[in-house]
């Protein structure tokens, strides 16, 4: 029994042994072994080429321009200069100088801006503000009910011009000549009846219609329109009225 015990421990040694270790180092692997391809005895392939109008189509269409084009559109001159003007703006804009004083002055004119337009939406007079509202002497005359055979002309008139009310004088001189014409007969005065209506009754022929449009229309701007005359404009218009005077005088008297 004893000797067939160190027998079968024996055995056991051998065996454990003989197997190999756990985790050991596998042993170098030979490449598997390779086959060569037989020789390609076949045709040689035929390239095809596109149609090259197709190319050109494909070529021009948009969806297959992949590449970001490098050079920039060409510019007219008005838009380089707009772009060199935006620039020098940019440029500004981020001095020093823009930054300490010229932004106070843009404030400075905002604010002028914003008072201007208020004071205009509150129809408030902003000249009248600034400046000296000129005297004013009430004259015995009434223009909304004005009769141009009642009206003392000649005293009237004395009265505007001492006073300095050269729009009033401008209209009563005015009046003047529509009387005169009215007295040759060569308008029909009604007081309800415009400037212009009294013109196309001229004559077409002779001076009387074209001096007497240039008349209305430096009464409608100095009456209608508030120009403001100076002693020497007003000179200047009493003479075109006196000239104008002399031709309806001389002008032949129209028969009713």
């Amino acid at each position: 029994m004893p000797a067939l015990c160190f027998w079968f421990r024996l055995l056991l040694l051998v065996a454990l042994g003989a197997a190999p270790a756990h985790g050991a180092a596998p042993g170098p692997q030979r490449p598997p072994a390779t086959r060569p391809l037989p020789p390609d005895t076949g045709p040689a392939p035929r390239l095809r080429r596109p149609d090259e109008a197709r190319l050109q189509e494909l070529r021009g269409q948009r969806d297959f321009q992949y590449v970001e084009p490098t050079s920039r559109p060409e510019e007219s001159a008005w838009q380089a200069f707009w772009a060199r003007v935006r620039q020098a703006i940019a440029e500004w804009l981020t001095s020093r100088s823009y930054s300490h004083f010229w932004r106070w002055v843009f404030y400075a004119l905002f604010l002028v801006a914003g008072v201007f337009v208020v004071l205009k939406l509150l129809q408030i007079d902003f000249t009248a503000l600034l400046s000296r509202t000129p005297r004013r002497v009430a004259l015995a005359y009434d223009t909304a009910a004005e009769n141009i055979h009642e009206v003392d002309f000649a005293s009237r008139l004395a009265e505007a011009e001492a006073a300095g009310n050269w729009r009033l004088a401008v209209r009563l001189g005015y009046l003047e000549l529509l009387k005169a014409l009215s007295d040759r007969g060569l308008i029909q005065w009604q007081p309800d009846k415009t400037n212009h209506a009294y013109l196309a009754e001229l004559p077409a022929a002779g001076p009387l219609r074209a001096g007497f449009r240039e008349i209305t229309r430096q009464f409608e701007f100095v009456w209608y329109g508030e120009l403001a005359l100076s002693g020497p404009l007003y000179a200047r218009v009493r003479e075109g009225h006196r000239a104008f005077l002399s031709q309806v005088g001389g002008a032949v008297r129209r028969v009713a």
